[in-house]
This record gives structure tokens, sequence and C-alpha cells, in this order.
């Protein structure tokens, strides 16, 4: 146990000049080291933060929390699901969809997932409406046979507002001339941009009431979208709505649809913050070479506490006080440090562009036009602080020990 004698000796010889200036030297660079590497993870973890947040709010702006649809046909009682779904405190917003595979084709072709939708609901499970660049969600009408398109599908097919596109849908229909696939001519009423390519590519809107004639669906719907007041909790809720319709249904929530993709993401900051604590350690080892180098220093005044009555005990204590307090001083100045750079971090990306002559982080392959996202989470900074202050304290023990078995005999023999 550290008592108040070993904690003064400890800050006394942490506070007092080193005959010896390359030990203050080491000492010094210790202490840069860990509070270097403590900026690094906190800047890289608020980084990647920041991205996936920003990733997961571009995702669910174009997709709901939860869906409830038919299970392996469509779903006919979606009032009745829709009238219980916004009766449920935990539910934000429902609205009915309907999705099929489809071939658009304007000047040239291209796959595209085409989503029925209801102008007036939709706005209270996405945020397609917000994300317009050119016409209106409300632009779809019933029997207008209207369209909103992505900036890159439209770039594709080589439409704009007011193009007609021809809408295939892999469903055949039996005519006097032979059997035919399903196809009508819309034309592009609005054109978005969600902000990545899963949906600016490879996603068209129509009217519900269009796609129900399309499709030959008659009052039927693929199923209903739900957001909820958490978004985490979205199976659950689903789940229990599903529930009390009765029968079978799909459940589905926008976890379970992105699963592997934010599981790249978890996993890639979880391998980043391995190597960036792996350079921490690093750092904080280097206490090793500064402290063993300390207690050679001072062999005599070891000595001398030993011959006064001071415990292996006490003197390991001693020493593992002076390790602690630069290990401290290394991490708060590396946690403040992350903490402005983090803050910061857009400043500097333009000055580094200014100095290199180019942007570091296009806007047209990152998706990203406000900046690097930056994330700071409290539990983050407790985990890196905890881990760094650990490691430090593990890199004065053998110094420690080293000096709590000095013989006093020994070490006064010349002086």
């Amino acid at each position: 146990m550290i008592r108040p004698l070993e904690l003064a000796i400890g800050l006394r010889y942490t506070r007092a000049k080193r005959r010896n200036r390359f030990i203050s030297f080491i000492s010094l660079v210790s202490m840069l080291g860990i509070a270097l590497g403590v900026v690094a993870l906190v800047a890289t973890i608020s980084v990647m933060n920041g991205f996936e947040t920003e990733l997961r709010s571009r995702i669910l702006g174009m997709v709901a929390h939860a869906t409830i649809s038919g299970a392996g046909e469509d779903l006919r009682d979606w009032p009745r699901a829709l009238e219980l779904a916004q009766s449920d405190p935990r539910v934000l917003g429902a609205a009915p969809y309907i999705e099929r595979e489809s071939l658009i084709t304007g000047l040239r072709s291209q796959g595209a997932l085409l989503r029925g939708v209801e102008p007036a609901l939709e706005p209270t499970v996405s945020e397609l409406g917000e994300k317009m660049k050119a016409g209106a969600l409300d632009d779809l009408t019933p029997g207008g046979f209207g369209i909103v398109i992505g900036t890159e599908l439209a770039m594709v097919l080589g439409a704009d507002i007011g193009d007609a596109v021809t809408v295939l849908v892999p469903e055949a229909r039996s005519t006097p001339v032979g059997v035919v696939p399903q196809m009508k001519r819309f034309t592009v009423v609005g054109i978005f941009e969600a902000g990545m390519q899963e949906y600016d590519m490879q996603m068209a809107i129509i009217h519900l009431s269009d796609a129900q004639r399309l499709l030959r669906m008659g009052e039927g719907v693929t199923g209903v979208r739900l957001k909820l007041t958490d978004m985490f909790q979205a199976w659950h809720v689903a789940r229990d709505l599903a529930d009390r319709m009765g029968d079978f249904y799909r459940v589905r929530d926008w976890a379970r649809d992105h699963t592997n993709f934010f599981r790249a993401i978890q996993m890639e900051k979880s391998v980043m913050f391995v190597i960036l604590s792996l350079i921490v350690a690093v750092a904080a080892f280097n206490l090793v070479s500064s402290l063993i180098m300390l207690v050679t220093d001072k062999q005599a005044d070891i000595a001398i506490l030993r011959t006064l009555g001071l415990s292996p005990g006490s003197v390991m204590a001693v020493f593992v006080v002076q390790g602690a307090l630069i290990g401290v001083i290394g991490i708060v100045a590396g946690v403040i440090g992350g903490i402005v750079l983090t803050k910061n971090l857009n400043h500097v990306m333009h000055f580094i562009e200014r100095i290199l002559g180019f942007e570091l982080m296009p806007a047209d392959v990152y998706y990203i036009s406000g900046g690097v996202p930056t994330e700071l989470r409290s539990d983050n900074l407790l985990a890196i602080t905890a881990i760094a202050f650990v490691m430090c304290m593990l890199a004065t023990l053998y110094p420690a020990w080293r000096a709590s078995r000095t013989d006093p005999a020994a070490a006064l023999r010349y002086e």
C-alpha cells in the first residue's frame, strides 16, 4: 500500500533535478510518447465513430428502422398494420411500400430497385424528401406515372426532369401475341441524392398506386415500413406489432439488413484500436528504461533509505509513484491534445491540403462534403485513459522491484 511517506519521496524525486540530464531527457521522451500515442488513439477512434455515424444516418435516411411484410406473399391487411403501428407510442411513423427488382431504360439501361411509396406518408419514415436535388416527392401523383431517380442513375440513363424512361419488371403477363414482360413508360419528375451509390445508382421511386397497377397487385403492398423512437429496439418493436396482427409475417430491421456492413466497420475500428493501443504500449514501456536509469542513479539514496528503516515494499512504492506520475501527465496531455485535435481536425486538414496542393478526401469519392466527420464519445475516452494508465503501471513494476532489491552495503561501499 502506498503511504504518504512513499508518495512524498516519489513526488520529490520527480521534481528534483537529475545529476544525469540524459535520464531527464528519457523521462520527457517517455511522457511525450505516451501523449502522442493517446492523441493518435483519441483522434483516430473519433474519426471512425464519425464515419460510422455518418454512414448510418445516410443509410437510415433512405431505409426504415424496421419493416413488416407478408410471409412469401403480398400484405393485404396493411391498413390494420398501419393503424396498429401509429397507435404504438414507440413508433414515430409508418408507411406502406412496394418493392420489386426492375430494369429501367432511357438512353441506356440499368437495373434498379423499384419502390412504390405514398408521398404523404413517406416523410414519416425516411428523409427522401429532404434529399431531392430537382423536383419534389409530392410530384408523384396517382395515375401520373411519374418516377424519382437517383443522381447517378439519372447520369447512366441520360435522363433529366421531364424525360421519359421505360420500367420493365420481371413479371410476365399473357397477351394474344404470347407472354410478354410487364413494362410501362414513366416520366422523370424528381432526382434525389442520398450520398451512397447503393441508392443513387440502384433505386427508383414511384407512387404506390402506380406500382400496384404496374404489378397488378390490386390493393396489396409488399409491407409496412416503420420509424421508431429508438432504432436499436427496431426488431423487438416490429416483432411485437407483428404478433398483435396475428398470422405469419416477415420482420426485418435496419441492423439485420446491413449487418455485414456495420460488422466490417466495427471490426476495422477494433483492429485500429488494438494497433494504436500497441503504439501507446511501446511509448509507455519507454518508462522501463527511464526508471531503470533513475534507479541506478539513486542507488545511494535508496541504500540510505533502507538503512533508515524503509522496507523493500516502500522503496518499490516510491518508484511506482514516480512512474505513475510520468504516465498520468502524458495521458492527461494526450487526452486534452486528442480532444483539441478532433475538434479542429477540419482546419488541420485544410491546412495540409493548402500545403500539398490537392484535396485529401474528395467529396465525389467519399460522399462527404461537410469535412471529416468526427464524434467524441466519453466511453472511448475512459477506455483509452484506463488502458494507457494500466500500461504505464505495468511498465513501472520491474524498475520498482529492482530498486527494492538494492543491497545497502553494496550500494554504499564506495560512497
